[in-house]
């Protein structure tokens, strides 16, 4: 299973018989692929996976999240944002050989050797998870130089994935958002340029009750999607860092079912959850 991330999610793609999309591409040119569960009908809510290449067994949770469907409303499931990241995170020298011999070396060279496992960034060396317009190049680990995490990018929104991510949003307009990571079993929300609501707040708590993590504000962020969902668009938005914190980056299948297990009612609870508040 961890040697096909992409090639599992595109098959699903495939077989999908419901609504769905290719948000748009990667920097190599992969597709972002998106799936839709449920009614257009509030609330509607967007679930992206995987935005860290390392982070790539968040794309199997979306699956499953898929297949379980969700209550009240609908949802847009994006499973894998960074694919490009994910192969190389996953596969090493083996995806380095299928691509230009320039970027290869380029790669190489960022990472200061062969083992990619702990890559977070794109194939342009960029951390998506910075790149977005949120008070871009704030952040307290913010790097200004292509590296395997942190690096912010040229600019914001300077990579296509990102782009891809925003513009999907600003298409679907959900009435909140939820992006999954890995690891420490936490739940953040708030953004210091956007404090947390009070519905913000209740909605926190009830995701923390449904998956038993500890939710809390997070002030020192920048540049994330997160981020830019709070201050841009002014909808509650949530990071979950699933997975305990004593298992070791990359997370493995076999942390999968711990994971699921914990997460599997994620977005029935926060559907059910807005809908009261409609």
């Amino acid at each position: 299973m961890d040697e096909d991330v992409f090639e599992t999610v595109r098959r699903f793609y495939e077989r999908y018989r419901k609504d769905k999309a290719i948000a748009g591409y990667s920097a190599l040119g992969l597709p972002v692929y998106a799936f839709f569960v449920g009614r257009q009908e509030y609330p509607v809510l967007l679930f992206q996976y995987a935005i860290h290449a390392r982070e790539w067994i968040t794309a199997y949770l979306a699956l499953r999240h898929i297949e379980r469907g969700i209550g009240r409303g609908g949802a847009w499931f994006l499973p894998l944002t960074n694919p490009d990241g994910a192969a190389l995170s996953l596969r090493g020298e083996g995806f380095l050989s299928e691509i230009s011999s320039e970027r290869a070396a380029f790669l190489r060279r960022v990472n200061g050797g062969k083992d990619f496992s702990l890559w977070k960034a794109n194939a342009n060396a960029v951390d998506l998870n910075v790149n977005f317009g949120a008070f871009w190049g704030t952040g307290k680990h913010n790097v200004r130089m292509p590296a395997p995490e942190n690096y912010i990018g040229s600019r914001p929104f300077s990579e296509p994935e990102t782009r891809a991510l925003r513009d999907f949003t600003l298409r679907v307009k959900p009435h909140a958002t939820v992006s999954y990571h890995t690891k420490g079993e936490e739940i953040y929300y708030g953004f210091h340029a956007a404090p947390a609501s009070e519905k913000e707040g209740v909605l926190a708590r009830a995701l923390s009750d449904e998956t038993g993590y500890a939710a809390r504000v997070i002030e020192e962020s920048a540049g994330g999607y997160k981020d830019w969902c709070s201050l841009a668009l002014k909808i509650p938005a949530f990071t979950i860092e699933a997975g305990s914190d004593t298992l070791p980056h990359p997370l493995k299948e076999s942390d999968l079912g711990g994971i699921t297990e914990k997460n599997i009612g994620v977005p029935r609870r926060l559907a059910e959850e807005l809908w009261k508040t409609k």
